[in-house]
């Protein structure tokens, strides 16, 4: 069972994944709701039909949380604005896990000392909480609709799960 108290905020890439694979309910699942800033929901909602668009809009356990101080993000140039408002906003409210993918983001996030996953550390707590049977075949589906994952972290995830 999903812990509410929890603050999880989301960003992109992950959403747009899980989207892919038919497992963007794993989020509530496994978080019970997720937030996403405002940039991030307009990155998911530019796409207009591709993956992610309306799984976010008839998402209710995922909620758009505007920055109150959009400045803090715009210290975070060398990040694109979606991966700067989700580590933003994970200072401001002092988040308890950010999940986000790509690496730069991720780096900022551990040196700013917020807890960070990413879509493979979702589908991995899935398995581990008995939501998904394999994760296999879901990295082979998130690779066939051209998610980039690293081979060293793919066979990490694997073998944490029992699969290799």
């Amino acid at each position: 069972m999903p812990d509410a108290k929890r603050i999880v905020i989301c960003n992109t890439t992950p959403i747009i994944s899980l989207s892919l694979i038919q497992k963007l309910d794993l989020l509530q699942h496994l978080y019970h709701e997720v937030w996403i800033p405002s940039a991030v929901e307009s990155e998911i909602l530019a796409g207009g039909m591709r993956a992610g668009a309306n799984e976010v809009r008839s998402a209710p356990y995922i909620k758009t949380k505007p920055l109150k101080d959009v400045g803090r993000a715009d210290l975070l140039s060398d990040l694109d604005r979606g991966e700067a408002e989700v580590i933003a906003l994970a200072l401001e409210c002092s988040a308890d896990l950010v999940i986000i993918d790509e690496r730069l983001g991720r780096l900022h996030a551990q040196r700013l000392q917020i807890p960070v996953t990413g879509v493979l550390g979702v589908l991995l707590r899935a398995k581990q909480s008995g939501l998904v049977s394999a994760l296999a075949p879901l990295i082979t589906q998130l690779r066939r609709a051209r998610i980039r994952l690293s081979d060293d972290v793919v066979d990490r995830v694997l073998r944490i799960a029992g699969e290799k």
